[in-house]
């Protein structure tokens, strides 16, 4: 076997395919990315902050596919005449199966662009959603299928893509909870967050919000808290500041240390709550 990237002295080039036949070539390949089951939710439900994420991300494989040439520096630039993603969610396992086929009538194959549009797919996936999950783990990215080309036709005998196998650990907010500060349960926080010396709840106004509101940070006393939940840091705020009362104008979404929340969520000190609209950017 040799490789056909390599030139008779071992220098890496570009194959020339002029004086190939074109035959019509399709590949399809296939990823997973795991995620929180409340961030599968969200997403399945358009609740997450960015917007619409499967769109964007399926938007992002398309134009990765496309422009693969410009990222693998051998591929050859290709006139595609197809390229889908498509996405399976399953909620047994916590995530999102991505599945990208390009195809073409050409002189090379096109394996490497559907590789490429999965890949950039989960990362555009993973990027949408970091906002509240950021446990989230890409993996098991490989070519499914293949035909035409000299090579003739490739179909992957051992599917490991969902069946049988033992899915990543990823915490669950139902069973790991965030580590935040010293609360009743001997929480040990990571680090401080507050500026002020009391136990307090670090606040953080985001995107169109923080300008509407004019706030982009704020520590709020813990003692100030009539109840130790989101909903009692809201009637602390409104009672510190009156722009506050802006929370409940519109929709505003919440997240505490990174994980989507509600206003029943609990607080302990030293906890890190944003708020911000449902489109995001950054």
């Amino acid at each position: 076997m040799t490789l056909t990237h390599l030139n008779a002295r071992g220098e890496a080039h570009m194959v020339d395919v002029g004086d190939k036949p074109e035959s019509q070539r399709e590949a399809t390949a296939s990823g997973v990315i795991y995620m929180q089951s409340a961030t599968l939710a969200l997403l399945a439900e358009g609740g997450l902050p960015k917007g619409d994420v499967l769109a964007t991300a399926r938007i992002a494989g398309i134009q990765a596919a496309k422009r693969t040439h410009e990222l693998i520096p051998l591929c050859h630039a290709l006139a595609l005449s197809k390229v889908a993603i498509d996405f399976h969610l399953d909620e047994a396992e916590s995530c999102l199966q991505v599945l990208a086929t390009c195809r073409l009538t050409g002189r090379t194959g096109v394996e490497m662009e559907a590789l490429t549009a999965v890949s950039v797919a989960c990362l555009t996936l993973y990027d949408m959603c970091k906002a509240v999950d950021k446990s989230m783990e890409i993996g098991r990215i490989h070519l499914d299928t293949k035909t035409g080309g000299k090579s003739g036709d490739y179909a992957r005998q051992d599917d490991h893509r969902l069946q049988g196998a033992t899915a990543p650990l990823i915490g669950d907010t139902a069973t790991s909870p965030i580590v935040t500060g010293e609360g009743a349960a001997g929480e040990v926080s990571l680090g401080p967050r507050c500026d002020i010396a009391a136990p307090c709840i670090r606040v953080k106004c985001l995107a169109e919000l923080r300008e509407r509101l004019g706030v982009g940070e704020i520590s709020v006393p813990f003692d100030r808290l009539p109840s130790s939940d989101v909903a009692g840091l809201k009637t602390a705020l409104k009672a510190m500041d009156e722009r506050f009362e802006g929370l409940d104008r519109g929709r505003v979404l919440c997240a505490v240390n990174q994980v989507m929340a509600g206003d029943a969520t609990p607080l302990t000190s030293d906890d890190e709550v944003a708020f911000f609209p449902p489109v995001t950017g950054g």
